[in-house]
Parts: structure tokens; C-alpha cells; sequence
């Protein structure tokens, strides 16, 4: 296995924990999508969960581009 599989599968199980820990509100309809509460600022510990997932699904596209073209 190349670097770029190892840095694919951490950065795919972080990516999936991050989108986890998301979820707004305590029911199970608002982990499946359908919350009722209509947040638009995002503040706190809930922001930066928010940017990390960002920066993880690029660093995991990136991975994923790299190790199909090298």
C-alpha cells in the first residue's frame, strides 16, 4: 500500500466521525435530516467541527485523485 491509501482510509474514518458528531438536536429525525430547527450561524466548537470536516473531505479528495492518477 502507497502513502496515499494510508492518508485515504484515516482521512475517510475521520471524515465519517466529524459527520457524526454533527447531528443538530437530540430525536432521530434530526439525525437522519429532518430537524426543525433552522440554525444559519454556526458558533463555538460546532464551527470549527464544521471547518475541520471541510478541510478533512479536501484532504481525502485530494488522496483519492492522487493515488487513481499516480
Amino acid at each position: 500500500m502507497t502513502i496515499y491509501n494510508y492518508v485515504t482510509i484515516i482521512s475517510v474514518v475521520i471524515l465519517t466521525i466529524l459527520i457524526l458528531v454533527q447531528t443538530r438536536g437530540a430525536s432521530l429525525g434530526a439525525g437522519l435530516g429532518s430537524s426543525g430547527e433552522i440554525n444559519t450561524e454556526r458558533r463555538g466548537s460546532d464551527k470549527t467541527i464544521y471547518q475541520l470536516t471541510i478541510i478533512t473531505a479536501i484532504i481525502f479528495s485530494v488522496s483519492l485523485l492522487l493515488g487513481v492518477i499516480l
